[in-house]
């Protein structure tokens, strides 16, 4: 059936969820030209502070680490649109595989023990078709060969759009918003909470806090992108 997949891209040709250009040969939802100029942070060799800074003196992190530095109407926006609204989960877990492949490299796997994707409200989730984080998950899991978990915690408040919303305001909408139903899975783990994206931190501080309470010995977060 090869023939027949080839068939159909030459007839309608896939296109680069970054630039819209149509994909070569061999390349798979980024083309080579989007994938070398992806706006790299390198955090996890040199430490941000104005990522960083984002949870200090509000929850105890161990590390904080992004991918891609946000801006809007670039490429790093073009993806998690289309991760996030145009129904390609896949393009997380891809994502996620290519930051775990360079996390690897500098041995981040021994840092942490189990790898959680932010929660959405099941209603939300089942409108949406699924949550996003625990597809960047599954790719940073596969390539770290770190386990991940979706059935340990849960969000139990369908909290309001973060967008357009303060710092405080974003807290305590989402204050006590999820809950921790299988405590022998995280007590005494070295957890990865990760996100699609970081702007204030208040929703990963919520459920940060939420894991620390019920035990976790540490906690470091990983998200796609962020603004800063």
């Amino acid at each position: 059936m090869k023939w027949l997949n080839h068939l159909l891209d030459i007839i309608y040709p896939k296109s680069c969820e970054g630039c819209k250009e149509a994909l070569l040969g061999g390349e798979n939802l980024i083309c080579t030209k989007c994938l070398i100029e992806l706006p790299r942070t390198n955090s996890h060799i040199y430490p941000i502070e104005e990522i960083e800074k984002k949870f200090w003196g509000k929850i105890r992190v161990a590390n904080t680490i992004t991918y891609m530095k946000f801006s809007k109407k670039g490429i790093v926006q073009s993806l998690l649109h289309a991760l996030k609204y145009r129904d390609k989960p896949e393009l997380g877990t891809y994502l996620g595989e290519l930051y775990g492949k360079e996390l690897k490299e500098v041995n981040f796997d021994k840092k942490i023990d189990l790898i959680i994707g932010i929660p959405l409200n099941q209603e939300k989730e089942k409108q949406r078709g699924y949550n996003q984080a625990n597809f960047i998950a599954e790719g940073l899991s596969k390539a770290l060969n770190v386990p991940f978990d979706t059935d340990a915690t849960q969000r139990v408040i369908n909290t309001s759009t973060q967008t357009k919303k303060g710092r405080m305001e974003r807290f305590n909408n989402v204050n006590e918003a999820f809950e921790i139903i299988d405590n022998a899975m995280i007590r005494n783990k070295r957890i990865a909470i990760v996100d699609d994206v970081l702007t204030t931190g208040a929703t990963i501080e919520s459920f940060g806090k939420a894991l620390l309470d019920s035990g976790c010995s540490e906690i470091s977060v990983i998200t796609m992108a962020t603004a800063y």
